[in-house]
């Protein structure tokens, strides 16, 4: 787990800001930023370049190689002081809170302003940047590509596709994104994992998700890594989120990505409540009816 850097905010000041932006402008070309190029990419001076450097470097907002040359590069802690200090100045951010979730690909805390919202920061690439380079079309040919440019990608992507979905599907609202920050609703309930439903709420749970994925492919997605970790579960109903690895219907392998979700959801359910999911409930065929914009319930497939 990165480290949460809300309460370094206060002791960070403007200057260590434009140090911190320099990094991050220089690494548009290489990993490790040369010192010498700091003073152009920040705008300070070499003495004052060189002071930040020290701040900066004793809170771990950045790290320092000196193997060829003296170079710098940003931690993820720095970039999300970045993206966080920009939300603040927005006004989009008026306090942090707790985590929410910690995953491989991101962590989500509560924030609040004028009611509690979720920040989620992307980790895409942080720790495993070639599995993710390799697998999601969004980050790029580009063989030099940073795991900065991988996770704002994926943050860009993700606040994206939420803003096209909602409210016509049932997603997280998206509120604000910056770099690889995402400010969206917090979603009430609980995961669909950690959920014991009743027996007469399970077909229509189950229900319930199909649907929404119908309105996702309706509006031109498909979600592509459904599971029972990315639904929560309400008295309201349902919502899908984590949503940067969707593709649009028109993609290659839309209709693939489109029965593995349906498979997937359906086999779950089936896991757990196998005396409530008919073995005749066939995937393939629900599928092909999302696909066609036929699926209204799951009534003629059980």
């Amino acid at each position: 787990m990165v480290r949460n850097v809300a309460g370094l905010l206060p002791e960070l000041e403007a200057e260590d800001f434009y140090l911190l932006s320099g990094v991050e402008q220089g690494m548009r070309f290489s990993e490790w930023v040369q010192r010498e190029k700091l003073p152009k990419f920040s705008d300070l001076t070499e003495e004052e370049v060189d002071y930040r450097l020290e701040r900066c470097l004793k809170r771990g907002l950045i790290e320092k190689k000196t193997i060829q040359y003296e170079g710098y590069t940003l931690q993820f802690e720095g970039y999300d002081a970045l993206a966080l200090r920009a939300l603040v100045q927005r006004d989009t951010i008026a306090e942090f809170g707790s985590p929410l979730g910690v995953g491989k690909e991101s962590d989500v805390y509560e924030v609040r302003s004028y009611k509690p919202l979720a920040l989620k920061y992307h980790r895409e690439g942080y720790t495993n940047f070639r599995e993710i380079h390799k697998e999601r079309d969004y980050t790029s040919d580009n063989e030099h590509v940073s795991w900065m440019y991988t996770a704002r990608k994926a943050a860009e992507r993700e606040h994206g596709i939420l803003e096209e979905l909602y409210p016509d599907v049932a997603v997280p609202r998206p509120i604000d994104q910056n770099r690889h920050a995402i400010v969206m609703e917090k979603m009430d309930g609980v995961e669909l994992s950690r959920t014991k439903l009743e027996d007469e709420q399970v077909l229509g749970v189950l229900e319930l998700l199909l649907s929404e994925v119908a309105r996702a492919y309706a509006n031109g997605y498909v979600h592509a890594d459904m599971s029972e970790y990315n639904v929560f579960v309400d008295e309201e109903g349902v919502k899908i989120f984590d949503w940067p690895q969707a593709v649009p219907t028109d993609h290659e392998n839309a209709s693939e990505f489109l029965e593995r979700d349906v498979t997937n959801l359906i086999g779950y359910f089936r896991r757990k409540y196998p005396q409530h999911v008919p073995d005749d409930l066939a995937a393939d065929d629900v599928a092909r009816a999302i696909a066609d914009e036929s699926f209204e319930s799951i009534e003629p497939y059980v």
